[in-house]
């Protein structure tokens, strides 16, 4: 069998369910074991040695069950020792890895992050972090083999991880303030969707002191009945903002699914996301590293840029993908350049001293410590974001590629924008991109940017467009949509309704 289709860059995601009209279960009881006895030889061919232990955790997908029984019997009956966390949080899984006590040789997550609910998939990490595009790749083709690793069966026992992880949480807390309850007086709430975060408010939250009264969704149920557990969800975040402020809380955390991802409403209703989020982590870690280069990805702000360089860092653009943005962070660090976060703008953030996992109650246990600090030293977070100049606009479209080979298109529409760009007078093309194509506008020609790029896996062409000024995104759109609309496989018809 071909299961290439199933690789998602360095995870693995597909169809585990029935349930959505038009969409086929591809990552059925098969597909499951194939791919842990795949992970199995995988294991032993890049480890070297037997007797391996491995820990599965999932999210709440309704699936979750039968996928982590699936992989469970197929790893053990490949020799692999299997430990069943039941409910976990992805970055517990990889802390897991390297914990005394536990130190598992490899982990599995069984999750979809903010996918429908039909759909779930794997995320696999060793001691040295997840795996990487080529690892997946591998794993697949493995899968779609006949090997195995030869190796007598093991068993698969149950296990739990989940109160070690934030016994993690809340020690880096009371380390950083001194104080046993340093949350005490303040209301914290917590939207977890309905995914696996909801153990953040009983687990960390009230052993630090704070009152979670109003916190939301935080019970598990496969069917997210409420909204989509995601930071970057109008919806989502519409709800976490009503809960702070009919609640008067000091704080609003919501988590995507997994929980590697999170957002956060500070106590003004104001959101912590995307742009704001990154900047927030970078004025933290800055004071602590003065000078250190802070990795994001391409569609990041010209005012974040100048918010990370008048609090005395480096901004390092780079292109979208979480992975992509902790690896070249990663690669600074081993070419000498100190690099302390890597973040995209939908909420992944990694930090160094965290292995780089992309954590988001780590990230947000973070503000907790300047919340904590704040109160007692009197500033707020708020203060911390003060002088982040944000965009008057901003707006994305997705332009749908409309043929079979769509990649060899996309790039000669980027190839031919490089060219026009360059000759158009008030557009300058941004220095040091490293992804598409990013241009800034002067004040005549709608004083702003835009950028275009090919999307990491589907065929589509985003276009990201933000203004400084009331009005200048559809300046900047009238501008650039002749150009576009040359190219016939290309689907700029929202562009053009756009600037109608």
């Amino acid at each position: 069998m071909d299961y290439s289709s199933l690789q998602n860059g360095s995870d693995i995601r597909g169809v585990a369910m029935e349930g959505i009209a038009g969409q086929s279960v591809n990552l059925g009881e098969q597909a499951c074991r194939d791919i842990g006895r795949g992970f199995a030889v995988w294991l032993i061919r890049h480890l070297g040695k037997g007797a391996l232990r491995v820990a599965i955790g999932r999210d709440s997908r309704l699936s979750g069950p039968t996928l982590s029984g699936r992989l469970g019997e197929a790893l053990a009956a490949e020799g692999i020792a299997v430990t069943d966390f039941g409910m976990a949080s992805t970055p517990a899984m990889f802390m897991a890895t390297v914990t005394d006590g536990y130190r598992y040789d490899a982990s599995v997550m069984i999750t979809a992050s903010h996918l429908p609910f039909n759909r779930n998939g794997f995320k696999f990490f060793t001691r040295k972090g997840g795996l990487e595009k080529q690892d997946i790749r591998e794993i697949l083709t493995l899968a779609a083999s006949d090997c195995h690793t030869g190796l007598p069966a093991a068993a698969v026992s149950t296990g739990s991880f989940m109160q070690k992880y934030c016994e993690i949480l809340c020690g880096k807390v009371r380390e950083a303030t001194g104080l046993m309850r340093p949350l005490e007086g303040l209301r914290i709430v917590v939207d977890a969707g309905n995914g696996a975060g909801g153990f953040y408010a009983a687990q960390v939250l009230e052993p630090l002191g704070a009152d979670t009264t109003g916190s939301r969704y935080l019970d598990p149920d496969g069917r997210f009945p409420n909204h989509i557990p995601n930071p970057e969800n109008e919806t989502a975040m519409a709800a976490i903002t009503e809960a702070v402020l009919q609640n008067k809380a000091d704080l609003g955390i919501i988590f995507d699914t997994d929980v590697d991802r999170a957002g956060a409403v500070l106590s003004d209703g104001s959101e912590l996301n995307r742009n704001r989020l990154i900047a927030i982590t970078a004025a933290i870690l800055l004071r602590e590293h003065p000078g250190t280069t802070i990795v994001t990805d391409s569609i990041t702000s010209t005012g974040l840029a100048a918010f990370i360089a008048a609090h005395g860092g480096v901004h390092h653009r780079f292109k979208r993908g979480y992975r992509n943005v902790i690896n070249e962070s990663i690669r600074l660090n081993a070419e000498g350049h100190d690099s302390q976060l890597a973040m995209e703008t939908s909420g992944h953030g990694a930090l160094k001293e965290n292995y780089f996992l992309d954590d988001g109650a780590y990230l947000v246990t973070r503000l907790l410590i300047e919340l904590s600090k704040g109160r007692r030293e009197g500033y707020t977070l708020q203060s911390l974001i003060a002088d982040l100049k944000e965009p008057a606009e901003s707006i994305e479209f997705r332009m749908n590629l409309l043929l079979p080979d769509f990649p060899s298109y996309g790039g000669s529409v980027i190839e031919a924008l490089q060219s026009f760009a360059a000759a158009q007078p008030g557009w300058t093309l941004a220095p040091d991109n490293y992804e598409g194509v990013r241009v800034n506008l002067d004040a005549d020609h709608g004083n702003g940017w835009f950028l275009l790029r090919m999307s990491l896996h589907d065929p589509l062409m985003p276009l990201n467009i933000e203004s400084d000024s009331v009005g200048g995104v559809k300046v900047i759109a009238r501008e650039l949509y002749p150009f576009l609309a040359q190219f016939d496989k290309l689907d700029t018809s929202a562009l053009a309704a756009f600037i109608r």
